[in-house]
């Protein structure tokens, strides 16, 4: 006779995970729309005004509203803009855990970086 300790490990019925991330669904990214641009301050120990961008996501007929950080310095989205965003938390920023992709869709790439290019969305100068 099995023990209960015993059915609740090796179940018949696999344990449903649910998805970390239910804003993008299983997908790496997801496309949203810009409702609104705002600034948020971090926790405690920082100090700044953070750009945030509350966006709509579409989602199997449903529409889901989320905050997404913008990186780096400046930004040109406005209101129904359309963007790329990925999984990726803002660890200063409470309740912010996806980040918009810079250089895809209607957002561009930081101007004149010169390091970690790839996350900002620039690409490499030519040599002359």
């Amino acid at each position: 006779m099995t023990r209960i300790s015993q059915i609740l490990r090796n179940s018949r019925y696999p344990r449903i995970k649910k998805p970390k991330n239910v804003a993008l669904d299983g997908n790496p990214q997801r496309r949203a729309v810009c409702l609104k641009l705002t600034t948020m301050s971090p926790k405690k120990p920082n100090s700044a005004n953070r750009r945030i961008a509350k966006v709509a996501v579409l989602r199997m007929g449903k529409r889901i509203n989320l905050n997404v950080k913008i990186p780096g310095e400046g930004h040109n989205l406005q209101q129904h803009s359309t963007i790329l965003i990925r999984a990726g938390q803002a660890r200063d920023l409470i309740g912010v855990s996806n980040v918009a992709m810079r250089g895809k869709l209607d957002l561009l790439g930081v101007s004149n970086r010169k390091t970690s290019r790839s996350v900002y969305g620039v690409k490499s100068q030519k040599l002359t």
